[in-house]
């Protein structure tokens, strides 16, 4: 059966198998599978199995889903695809199927590895904090979602795109400010030298 891995922060949470038809993904408590995260919409997507194909599809979601950093709204899915909803990474496996021709030919050449993906994200940028006691220390974003703030304060995400950073709120009763400009749910691309707010402390972003 093909399945889905759930991870933040390259960390494990869950693994999926997906045995039905239609497999839904949301905040909601009715969903199949169910991701308690305010990044997170009630319905957020859903996963449709046909045949020996996966296809997945944004259920008109408020932060959207991205498929190996591009935005999507519905895509078949391959093996090793990686997703993106809210702050969570959700990699793809497909059901391998064996096929005849390439059984044939294994006994008469030498097994090669697995080919790779080339890497696709080729931007650096890092976190300057301009107050406080951390006055002065820099936090590079070297993960795909690097989440910022202070819990039950306030918490921002900001995400690593292929060519580009972007932030978007999270939770937490201040919010988080931008350029003057308060930050919402919906992702905001960042350029070099914005300054931010959050838990009353002052950032800035910088992109190499």
């Amino acid at each position: 059966m093909p399945k889905i891995i759930i991870m933040m922060d390259g960390i494990m949470i869950k693994k999926v198998e997906l045995i039905k038809e239609r497999t839904s993904l949301g905040r909601r408590p009715y969903n199949d599978i169910v991701i308690e995260n305010l990044a997170v919409s009630g319905e957020h997507a859903a996963f449709y199995m046909k045949s020996h194909e996966v296809m997945i599809e944004d259920l008109n979601s408020t932060n959207g889903i991205f498929v190996n950093g591009k935005a999507i709204r519905k895509q078949v899915l391959e093996h090793g695809d990686i997703l993106e909803i809210g702050k969570y990474q959700i990699r793809f496996e497909a059901e391998q199927q064996p096929d005849f021709q390439e059984t044939q030919m294994v006994a008469r050449r030498k097994p090669t590895p697995p080919a790779t993906r080339p890497p696709e994200i080729d931007v650096k940028g890092a976190i300057k904090v301009l107050s406080g006691a951390a006055n002065g220390r820099e936090m590079s974003l070297t993960k795909v979602v690097t989440t910022v703030g202070k819990p039950g304060v306030s918490i921002a995400a900001i995400t690593r795109r292929t060519h580009y950073f972007s932030i978007h709120y999270v939770e937490g009763p201040d919010i988080p400010i931008l350029n003057g400009a308060a930050i919402t749910s919906e992702p905001v691309v960042l350029n070099n030298g914005d300054y931010m707010v959050l838990a009353g402390t002052h950032m800035q972003f910088i992109q190499n």
